[in-house]
């Protein structure tokens, strides 16, 4: 690995990451087997043909271990196909590699969960999601991964016409956890939303850079991020809206809400847009800021010990994603492990 070049913090899309700290030399190549669970189709194959964004994406398509799941046209898969990748030991390093392709006109919600025990491992995968013409994609990526974790993870989502799609996201794990989501909606008509529900303690890092990509006439696009952070973590949100000239009639949403939980903690926040036709309809919005005092007030004055009163702020707070995983059966286990990190809460 001594002869890969790593990008730098000069570059505008690691600013603000923790790259400089990585040494890729400190982790050996290990391969990684993916439990798969509600899909009885194949699920091998060659990668689909998204060319690499950088040399992250380029050593996945080296070294990755893929899993290929071909939704046929029409099809309705019911229930939620499960891919479960393990970090294996110490040391490691994995290039997780998942294709998704709904067919014209199929349904299917698929969950990718990314887990290690506490061993200091990197996580580098790729995740392509192409939702055909009038087909519905629902994903949830879940990141359990122990503290000491690296994750620096790529999503790419093509849209065709008519289609919809939504793109989750739960990071509660990793020391730094990176994930950029490249979101394009190709096709006339395609609608293409993204969610996510970060929680940072101790030193975590969780890094998020998406890209709303509307290249056909009459697409939406809804972004809704929202995160906390305690004791000493950081988070960090770059959100892009474009509109391509050939793109009149978009509709396109983006929002970061960030709750600051202690004085140590940080969150940066940096919406931007770039509209190319005037005939659209954009806004972006982001908020970084400590519980709400009038919500505090509302409930400690019918009696509610101020500890529990922030507690259940916060998990208020996190519901409005919640509530919309495509996956209902992960809202109790995530509910808890968000409540779960409250309860450690370190530093005021």
């Amino acid at each position: 690995m001594s002869t890969v070049t790593l990008p730098s913090p000069d570059e505008e899309i690691w600013r603000y990451s923790r790259i400089a700290e990585l040494d890729l030399d400190a982790f050996a190549l290990r391969s990684t087997a993916a439990t798969v669970e509600g899909w009885r189709g194949e699920t091998d194959g060659a990668a689909a043909s998204e060319p690499p964004t950088d040399v992250f994406a380029e050593l996945n398509a080296a070294h990755g271990d893929v899993v290929a799941l071909r939704i046929p046209a029409g099809a309705v898969v019911t229930d939620p196909i499960e891919v479960v990748w393990n970090a294996p030991d110490d040391g490691a390093v994995v290039y997780p590699r998942l294709v998704v392709e709904a067919g014209a006109g199929s349904q299917v919600t698929v969950v990718e969960r990314f887990a290690s025990d506490d061993v200091l491992a990197l996580v580098v995968p790729v995740t392509e999601l192409h939702t055909g013409d009038g087909a519905n994609l629902r994903y949830v990526a879940v990141n359990q991964l122990g503290s000491r974790a690296w994750q620096i993870a790529h999503q790419v989502a093509r849209g065709g016409r008519d289609s919809t799609s939504l793109l989750a996201t739960v990071a509660l794990g990793g020391y730094y956890a990176r994930v950029r989501t490249d979101a394009r909606l190709d096709g006339i008509g395609a609608t293409g939303d993204q969610i996510a529900a970060y929680f940072g303690e101790g030193d975590q890092m969780h890094d998020f850079r998406t890209l709303q990509d509307h290249a056909a006439p009459k697409t939406t696009s809804n972004l809704l991020f929202k995160g906390a952070v305690e004791d000493h973590a950081r988070s960090v949100y770059t959100g892009l809206i474009r509109v391509r000239k050939n793109a009149p009639g978009t509709n396109a949403f983006q929002t970061n809400r960030n709750l600051k939980l202690s004085e140590g903690a940080w969150a940066d926040s940096v919406p931007n847009l770039e509209i190319e036709n005037n005939d659209v309809r954009c806004s972006h919005a982001s908020a970084v800021g400590p519980i709400d005092a009038d919500q505090r007030f509302y409930l400690e004055s019918r009696g509610v010990p101020p500890e529990t009163a922030d507690r259940l702020i916060v998990l208020g707070f996190f519901d409005e994603v919640l509530d919309r995983l495509p996956a209902p059966h992960l809202v109790p286990e995530l509910r808890r492990a968000i409540a779960a990190k409250l309860d450690r809460k370190r530093l005021p």
